[in-house]
């Protein structure tokens, strides 16, 4: 079977929290201010770091990153398919390209489902950075 990167992972149980976001992974983080599951990880923001967990055919690692260290979000809703990336202090962010979205260790894709969760995902950051 050929797994296509804008297809959820059928092996990958979720629910629907009713917003449009996968929120099956809140289950693996109970203490989650947001916890939202993408097509390419899951995003779990917490009051003092944000963790994205990869899927198993991502080619980056699972990465914490403090939220001291996050000087900003970068947020697309996209037409067919969106991204949520960190900007981290010390690291170059991605730009993407024309037709390209940024694709990097802080960086989760999402479809049209994960809209609201994404947006609700960088509320929380943005908040948290703020406060």
């Amino acid at each position: 079977m050929v797994r296509l990167p804008w297809r959820d992972d059928p092996d990958e149980p979720t629910e629907s929290d009713g917003t449009g976001g996968s929120v099956g992974s809140h289950d693996a983080h109970p203490d989650a201010v947001v916890a939202c599951s993408f097509q390419d990880g899951t995003l779990a923001v917490y009051e003092d770091e944000v963790v994205i967990e990869r899927v198993e055919r991502s080619r980056f690692d699972d990465t914490t990153v403090p939220l001291a260290d996050i000087r900003g979000v970068d947020h697309e809703r996209g037409i067919t398919i969106g991204y949520v990336q960190l900007e981290v202090v010390g690291v170059e962010p991605d730009a993407g390209g024309l037709f390209s979205d940024p694709v990097n260790a802080y960086t989760v894709h999402f479809g049209r489902d994960g809209r609201d969760c994404a947006q609700q995902a960088r509320d929380a950051i943005l908040e948290r950075m703020s406060g």
